[in-house]
């Protein structure tokens, strides 16, 4: 499945059903008054959040949605039939917004959430309604009321606990395979990931999902390589991971290059809590070990960790980083197993 994480819809509600003028016509009868039903109401084009979907691919085929018209009133006081609703069923984590693309109208975290996009229009009065003691046989009914017509945008982000950062190479992917059932697209060559990844890793009894994104470069936020667009991936993350690549050159540099890119895309991506991890360690000698965490240390002005992707060297201990950083309402614990528990077939 193509992952589509924004997508344009034009949605349209029902127009309310017309009421009706009609009298009443039986043979015998003398006085038989007005008797037009009201029109039925248009339907509603709704939003709901729900399970089993991580991309917007289905509004990639179709982009229109529009509510059926309530019927108009009848005679005999028969009212029109109301219109049927539209459901958009989007994943969780989408945000709605409005056709200038800044506007939220929405933000669909929690699943079974639903919103109302475009109310339908209620239906016009019949004649039945305006019969009073002085007009006993009125002449007019309402139309019914218009529909809702809009463009919206659904923008998706993904719904995970931590993410992970760094430049092209830096390892992400690997560190996501390493740690968990994902099997990202692993190559030696810079921009391999091209749509976010999400893995369930799992640490000291505790489970939380991990987000691998395209790895940025200089002047993302201006759309250079990929650009920032999936930096939006992260913003509902509780922890960054910032995988530095031991074996370049300037992982100094590296290092500012990320943390520049974080501070133009703005918002509070920035002051997120944020661990950095010195990557790829098991390409190093113990000299070089040193040096490269002595000058990465020195550019965080805090700790660094160890470890490697490949080698499975430190990963325990940057997951337990991670854990420490998510709140426990975010975390999926698992049940401690029973040391005496009676056997079972």
């Amino acid at each position: 499945m193509k992952f589509l994480d924004l997508a344009k819809v034009y949605i349209r509600s029902g127009a309310g059903g017309n009421g009706c003028i009609s009298f009443r016509r039986e043979k015998y009868i003398e006085y038989g008054g007005p008797d037009g039903g009201d029109g039925g109401k248009g339907g509603s084009v709704w939003a709901e959040a729900v399970d089993g979907l991580n991309t917007l691919i289905d509004f990639r085929y179709q982009q229109h949605f529009f509510a059926k018209n309530g019927q108009s009133g009848m005679g005999r006081q028969r009212t029109g039939k109301d219109g049927d609703d539209i459901i958009l069923r989007v994943p969780v984590g989408t945000e709605i917004l409005d056709e200038d693309e800044e506007t939220v109208l929405a933000d669909m975290t929690e699943l079974g959430q639903r919103v109302l996009l475009a109310k339908g229009g209620n239906g016009g009065f019949g004649n039945l309604h305006f019969k009073t003691s002085v007009n006993q046989a009125p002449r007019r009914a309402n139309p019914g009321q218009e529909g809702v017509d809009r463009t919206i945008w659904l923008r998706l982000k993904l719904i995970a606990d931590a993410g992970l950062l760094g430049l092209p190479n830096a390892g992400k992917s690997t560190f996501l395979s390493a740690t968990s059932n994902a099997r990202p697209k692993i190559a030696d060559y810079p921009f391999t990931t091209l749509h976010p990844n999400l893995g369930v890793v799992g640490v000291d009894n505790a489970e939380f999902v991990v987000a691998d994104i395209p790895g940025l470069i200089e002047g993302a936020h201006e759309g250079r390589g990929i650009g920032d667009r999936f930096l939006g991936h992260v913003e509902r993350c509780a922890v960054l991971l910032h995988l530095v690549d031991g074996t370049s050159d300037t992982l100094v540099e590296d290092y500012h290059t990320i943390i520049g890119e974080l501070e133009a895309y703005g918002g509070e991506l920035a002051d997120k809590p944020r661990i950095t991890a010195l990557n790829k360690v098991d390409a190093l000698d113990d000299e070089e070990r040193a040096e490269a965490k002595t000058a990465l240390e020195d550019a965080v002005g805090g700790s660094v960790f160890m470890m490697s992707g490949v080698s499975r060297e430190g990963l325990t201990d940057v997951l337990r980083a991670l854990r420490s950083q998510i709140d426990e309402d975010r975390l999926r614990l698992k049940p401690a197993e029973e040391e005496d528990a009676p056997w079972q077939p």
